[in-house]
């Protein structure tokens, strides 16, 4: 068991790895936003609020933090199992803000960027999926 040990790849020596670093950082800059000028930040997001509902871009807020965090937590933990299922159940978050944003009549960039992003999650969970199936044969 000391030569697995010995010969396992710290987990920010993968894709995966640094794919999810990226989610949370571009989370971590999503919380910002949305809590500095949460009116601005609906806006980006393809729903305008009106002043008196801005309150909902601080509900966005903390939900997000919490998914940035846990996010980070496992990619601590180097857990990417439960990183490939993350990514993979969260397509479906931009998937629903593509179709709400076009629903909403918001521009189509801004429904194209929340398509990206969903297509980003799916490479994310697949490289994810293959790099825990090779972790899993080194340490076998």
């Amino acid at each position: 068991m000391a030569e697995a040990s010995a010969t396992k790849r710290p987990a920010w020596r993968s894709i995966g790895f640094w794919l999810c670093a990226a989610i949370v950082l571009l989370l971590a800059r999503n919380v910002f936003a949305s809590v500095s000028d949460p009116i601005a930040f609906a806006s980006y997001l393809g729903l305008p609020l009106a002043p008196e509902d801005a309150g909902w871009t601080s509900i966005y807020a903390l939900r997000t933090g919490f998914i940035a965090a846990l996010v980070a937590v496992l990619m601590a933990r180097g857990d990417f199992a439960v990183l490939a299922w993350v990514a993979g159940v969260g397509t479906l978050m931009p998937l629903g803000d593509a179709a709400l944003t076009h629903q909403a009549d918001a521009a189509q960039a801004t429904v194209a960027r929340h398509l990206a992003i969903a297509a980003y999650l799916v490479v994310t969970t697949v490289v994810l999926i293959f790099e825990n199936r090779a972790r899993a044969r080194r340490e076998a």
